[in-house]
């Protein structure tokens, strides 16, 4: 997800707001018309799928713009396409440029919300099998829709009676290349072509936070997924599911070991923050979006927030499992 500066920590939104800001976008209500005149349209989209057939499934939206540059371009792998535009120094240097060049690819799936297991090249298969599709630059993957996917931990104490929660709150190295100084959740990151999605969580807790393999493979439980579909301020579509992990320090023991440490220069710093401190930096519009958004399912698992204390419950719950309007591509 792109980002800016840290918003005013005088703002005071709802929990609404901030699941909004990061499910922010809407098919147009002329999407999939026959109609020529609406190809003229600013907010026009084009499916992109992985064949001519008619029964292709289709795997992100396109904005004519990118239509017209493939147009240009010669039949090639995706790898080598993104690279060109990297170093043409002209072709939208502000996402894949080479100072946002991540060095890192993306799963692409035939089916967004399928199985999605690492690809494995020595894995023999027909070209109809399976849901991995390819791989894609991780930056590139805005400039073509397509869906990627990550994983979120959130790290907390607790008293034994379920009260007093704190929760570790990382702050975003200034120099990272989305949301410089924002807070983020415990540990959170991408899931890399052919990382399993637990070992992703394995991964970033330690490049991350220095939380050691045996500590997350201990502790770390499987909660569920939060979906979203998120526009930049470009224009760019970023349709995310993160997969939700939760860490609670077992009470008794050191917590020395469970304790985040910045290793890898994309953390700032770690704070124990009490809930209610968290709540409130939430409101103020301090935190990633997608992480507000990762903060709220929290909430509402731990009973935090209900139907009986928060009016907006259903728009909120329901925004953040979303399905990115997928039968409409």
């Amino acid at each position: 997800m792109e980002g800016h500066e840290p918003a005013s920590s005088t703002i005071a939104l709802s929990f609404l707001d901030l699941v909004n800001r990061c499910n922010n976008f809407r098919l147009p209500a002329n999407h999939g018309s026959d109609d020529p005149s609406t190809h003229t349209c600013p907010d026009y989209l084009v499916p992109w799928t992985l064949t001519q057939s008619p029964d292709s499934p289709v795997i992100g939206l396109l904005k004519p713009e990118i239509i017209e540059l493939l147009r240009k371009e010669p039949e090639d792998v995706m790898k080598s396409l993104c690279e060109r535009w990297r170093d043409s120094g002209t072709i939208y240097q502000d996402i894949i440029g080479p100072n946002k060049w991540r060095n890192e690819s993306y799963p692409v799936y035939r089916k967004p919300f399928g199985v999605h297991l690492p690809y494995d090249p020595d894995v023999k298969k027909g070209p109809d099998t399976g849901n991995y599709a390819f791989e894609m630059e991780r930056s590139a993957c805005a400039l073509f829709g397509v869906v990627t996917y990550g994983v979120h931990m959130t790290i907390y104490h607790e008293d034994p009676d379920g009260g007093n929660v704190r929760i570790w709150v990382p702050t975003r190295a200034r120099t990272k290349q989305t949301w410089p100084g924002y807070l983020d959740n415990s540990v959170a990151g991408g899931i890399p072509c052919g990382t399993p999605i637990f070992e992703s969580l394995v991964k970033e807790s330690m490049e991350e936070a220095s939380i050691e393999e045996d500590i997350v493979r201990a502790h770390a439980k499987a909660v569920g997924s939060i979906s979203y579909y998120f526009q930049t301020a470009a224009g760019w579509l970023q349709p995310e599911v993160e997969y939700v992990y939760d860490l609670r320090v077992p009470p008794g023991v050191d917590p020395t070991p469970f304790q985040p440490k910045p290793l890898d220069g994309e953390v700032e710093s770690f704070d124990l923050l009490p809930l209610d401190v968290v709540i409130t930096k939430m409101k103020q519009g301090l935190f990633k979006a997608n992480c507000a958004a990762v903060l709220i399912d929290f909430l509402i698992r731990r009973g935090y927030l209900t139907p009986d204390n928060e009016p907006d419950f259903m728009e909120i719950l329901t925004g953040l499992h979303g399905r990115f309007e997928y039968e409409k591509w």
